[in-house]
């Protein structure tokens, strides 16, 4: 049997899962390449916790170059075009050929596209903005502080909502809470609303018990970074002394510019087996687009949320099914629509929401009670990923 070659697009979730997978079940006469411009996997579900100084910045980043001792080769390039008629990724390492494709470069962040938040807003999104947003909380004493999702869609559908719930708890920590004004602006109907009414009415009740008031179809126009003040798109004006914000997302250009994309820029798949399009290309995680039954936005087609543990299950499905059928056998899997999250409280307590995005005619989620044994599930899971994968 000649040997094939996999390419793997992106060293996020998705990337590196889907890259361990394939390894484990093909023979090395099998290639296994994974090209990321960056040299570092970070771990997102960790950021928060860099915000709050509970971890350092390399305790949540492992070297992509780690994957090579597993027989993973890793390309660290720009990649520059997707061509699915020739089958070849261009980089500025070079043109690579493949047999099967898996793209999983993620969503980019595009902070420019809302008029001032580059200069007036910290965000946790980015190592760098966790970071800068850590120092910054370390001199802040009180005042008026905004937490912005600016658009639709983001990833991390909680981590907005986590973020506002750990600055509750840190400013009461440390005793500034009664001098603080905190609260959380979004256009969502209410928070995580693909998770549908019942945990999103759920979390609002988290919020409002921490004297956190969550608005609602609220969508940024523009920021003034000298008046420190937010204009929304109906005409009203909120002021803030610190800002941190969801920036907005966008798929990677050469993802929209590989043929491969839709209307909105993301790349629709089929949603059990990912395929794309094109034959033997597939995409992962959030780079990927997926159509949900629910209807509680009949208007507007509900998508997947983008996060990282959708990525995880749908490299593993895709893994799968390629070396399944390179190795000329009948067993495929489906990507079922099953994810889980973790909502932070701070105080040593967690949530934890688990369920079926893709129940019909509506996804059906479950939150469980907030407590200390979900915060330690967190814990263990973050040590062991970065200890599985690499």
């Amino acid at each position: 049997m000649a040997g094939k070659t996999v390419l793997v697009l992106g060293g996020g979730a998705g990337g590196v899962v889907a890259a361990n997978e394939l390894r484990s079940k093909l023979g090395r006469e099998q290639r296994i390449v994974l090209v990321d411009r960056q040299t570092q996997h970070l771990f997102y579900p960790s950021f928060l916790w860099v915000m709050m100084g509970w971890r350092k910045p390399e305790e949540v980043r492992k070297g992509l170059g780690l994957l090579i001792r597993k027989g993973i080769e890793y390309v660290n390039a720009e990649i520059t075009r997707i061509d699915t008629v020739s089958g070849t990724v261009k980089t500025s390492a070079g043109d690579f050929c493949y047999d099967y494709l898996i793209v999983s470069l993620g969503a980019e962040l595009a902070p420019g596209e809302v008029p001032g938040l580059v200069e007036a807003a910290h965000t946790v999104y980015n190592l760098e903005g966790t970071v800068r947003l850590r120092e910054t909380l370390k001199g802040f004493s009180g005042g008026r502080v905004v937490v912005l999702v600016s658009s639709m869609p983001y990833k991390c559908p909680a981590a907005p909502y986590e973020t506002a719930l750990l600055l509750d708890f840190l400013f009461r920590s440390k005793g500034l809470r009664e001098r603080v004004d905190l609260s959380v602006y979004t256009p969502e109907p209410l928070p995580m609303p693909t998770a549908g009414p019942v945990l999103g009415n759920a979390v609002k009740g988290m919020l409002e018990a921490k004297h956190i008031p969550f608005h609602p179809f609220h969508k940024v126009a523009s920021v003034d970074p000298e008046k420190k003040e937010l204009a929304f798109d109906k005409g009203e004006k909120v002021q803030f002394d610190l800002l941190v914000a969801v920036p907005p997302h966008r798929s990677p250009q050469v993802a929209r510019e590989s043929g491969l994309a839709g209307d909105t820029g993301f790349i629709p798949v089929e949603r059990n087996t990912l395929k794309t399009k094109a034959d033997r290309v597939y995409a992962i995680g959030d780079v990927a687009a997926i159509k949900l039954p629910g209807q509680f936005q009949p208007n507007s087609p509900l998508m997947l949320p983008k996060a990282g543990v959708f990525a995880h299950s749908q490299a593993q499905v895709v893994a799968h099914n390629i070396a399944a059928e390179i190795k000329g056998m009948a067993s495929m899997k489906g990507f079922d629509g099953q994810g889980q999250c973790f909502l932070e409280l701070g105080g040593g307590k967690a949530g934890y929401a688990t369920g079926n995005f893709y129940g019909e005619p509506a996804p059906t989620i479950d939150l469980r009670q907030p407590g200390r044994l979900w915060h330690w599930g967190k814990i263990l899971f973050e040590k062991y990923w970065l200890w599985r994968w690499f």
